[in-house]
């Protein structure tokens, strides 16, 4: 941009030359030529006018734009102000009569604030971004963190309930060889189902050293041809409900293999069928076996 108090100084200077240059020689060819210099100069200056006030306005847009792309409130209100300072100055400029040099000055180092002011605005707005850019990617980092750290607790979670019901059923125990042998009154294995006065229940309880060691109380379900339960006697806890047993043993493992006999008695006609029986400890069902009654 031209330097518009050295144009106009330099301008009125050459005129007042001209002037007495003219007057002392009477030369009207030379003043009609120095009228065109002084009229081109006055253009030149319009021009530099017109310059500020385009950027003055181009400032004011700028300030607007900027404004849209922060969050700040206090720095939004600065650039707000600094706004209306530039759309104030415009006006000014725009009001100011041609031949006031001394207010075109003033505009002029007004303008190269203004313009200091927005650069100094906008790197601040550039690093605002960079670190709200930073900020985020930083955030994102950290949520796809912990959501990987969710999966694998869920991972864990579930290799480990996988592991535990592994482990629970490994600690299961079994029963094997259920045998039923309906028992007369005098011990004796009985032929006939209207002799028999008791089922003896008999089988062995596995070797299982990851089970528990200690007391345990054994329960078998003796079911008769018509799918109900003989000899009710009481009601122990299986999947979670209270069902009837028709016998109860207690006794002490130790993870070695135990054999059992179990017996339940029988005081009802026993019609012919199958006779199936279940073993229980713990709450699970370890084990059964059945027999046939003939009349």
């Amino acid at each position: 941009m031209r330097k518009l108090t050295h144009i106009l100084i330099g301008g009125f200077a050459f005129v007042f030359v001209i002037g007495g240059s003219l007057s002392s020689c009477g030369d009207s060819e030379k003043l009609k030529e120095k009228e065109q210099e002084i009229e081109q100069l006055r253009q030149l200056a319009e021009l530099d006018r017109r310059e500020m006030e385009n950027q003055y306005a181009e400032f004011a847009v700028q300030y607007a734009e900027l404004k849209k792309t922060v969050q700040n409130d206090s720095l939004a209100t600065l650039l707000d102000l600094e706004q209306k300072r530039a759309e104030r100055l415009l006006k000014e400029l725009k009001n100011v009569k041609a031949n006031s040099s001394a207010e075109i000055l003033r505009l002029k180092k007004e303008l190269a604030t203004v313009r200091a002011v927005l650069k100094d605005y906008i790197r601040q707005v550039d690093s605002l971004q960079r670190l709200n850019i930073a900020l985020v990617s930083e955030r994102d980092k950290a949520l796809a963190e912990a959501e990987r750290t969710r999966k694998e607790n869920t991972a864990i979670s579930e290799v480990r309930a996988q592991l535990e019901e592994k482990v629970e059923i490994a600690a299961q125990l079994n029963a094997t060889g259920v045998t039923i042998t309906p028992l007369k009154k005098n011990g004796k294995a009985a032929k006939k189902a209207k002799d028999i006065k008791t089922f003896s229940i008999d089988f062995t309880v596995t070797r299982n050293v990851t089970a528990d060691t200690g007391n345990r109380m054994v329960y078998v379900r003796l079911m008769k041809p018509n799918n109900q339960l003989a000899n009710p006697t009481g009601k122990f806890a299986y999947e979670d409900r209270e069902i009837d047993y028709s016998a109860a043993k207690a006794i002490e493992y130790s993870g070695e293999e135990v054999q059992l006999q179990v017996y339940v008695p029988i005081q009802e006609y026993l019609s012919p069928g199958t006779y199936h029986a279940f073993v229980f400890i713990d709450g699970q069902m370890i084990g059964s076996g059945s027999v046939e009654l003939k009349k």
